[in-house]
């Protein structure tokens, strides 16, 4: 038995890390906080770590039989989860595939138009400034990634999406858009971190065509349509199902 004493060594809005007796390994756990706007608004969601940390767990495994490089190792409990330690890259990469909250706001589109094409943009992780755009220029000037690095994120992105498209349509839903986070490892490697749940995608239920009683996601929180446990229950539902489905 190790005698490793687990010291804190971040804390998000949703999860905290954890040193484990391995330097290579950390353990993230997701909390029930819920906050929206740049946290400044702030509450809680029942379960939703367990479920956030269940969802990411399967579809981050399922990524890495298409090819994708995550951070994922384990889930040993249901709001735990073992991941190898990386370098967090200081950019949020989102992407999306139906216009719908920022872009809908800078942009004047309507929201649920369909894209033309997937559309992928970057945000500096930066609470204070509010996490703003980035072009590839100012990328570039801020020299917080490589030209190289920014084409290699693009390139896992859309195939990300890609992925996910198919993944969430096989559960009646629809991904709207998601952001998704990077990381190192000590050779330099990119890996997929962080997670993917309804706090960081926008999901709309096809068997729905009210616009706020199909949302299945954060945006239940952010625009206080109530329900929320509920939407969340029910992504996880169907992300089980499909990902036991596509095991048999």
């Amino acid at each position: 038995m190790s005698d490793h004493q687990p010291q804190k060594m971040y804390e998000g809005k949703a999860k905290i890390l954890y040193s484990t007796a391995d330097p290579e390994v950390l353990l993230t756990y997701f909390k029930d906080d819920a906050t929206a706007f740049n946290a400044q608004k702030k509450g809680t969601i029942s379960g939703k770590g367990e479920v956030n940390c269940t969802i990411a767990s399967v579809l981050l495994k399922w990524l890495e039989t298409k090819g994708i490089p995550t951070h994922f190792i384990d889930q040993p409990k249901p709001d735990e989860m073992l991941v190898k330690a990386v370098t967090i890259l200081p950019v949020e990469v989102v992407v999306r595939n139906i216009a719908a909250g920022s872009l809908c706001k800078q942009t004047g589109l309507e929201q649920g138009t369909v894209l033309p094409n997937p559309l992928v943009e970057f945000f500096l992780k930066d609470d204070d400034l509010g996490d703003p755009l980035l072009t590839r220029d100012r990328l570039a000037l801020l020299n917080i990634v490589t030209p190289e690095q920014v084409q290699e994120l693009t390139n896992y992105a859309l195939k990300i999406n890609a992925l996910m498209q198919e993944f969430f349509t096989s559960c009646d839903i629809t991904l709207v858009d998601f952001k998704i986070e990077f990381g190192t490892d000590k050779n330099g490697v990119i890996l997929l971190a962080d997670e993917i749940s309804p706090d960081t995608c926008r999901l709309w239920d096809n068997t729905i065509t009210d616009a706020n009683a199909r949302v299945m996601d954060k945006d239940r929180f952010r625009k206080d349509l109530g329900n929320v446990e509920d939407a969340y229950q029910a992504v996880q539902t169907r992300v089980l199902d499909q990902a036991k489905a596509l095991m048999a």
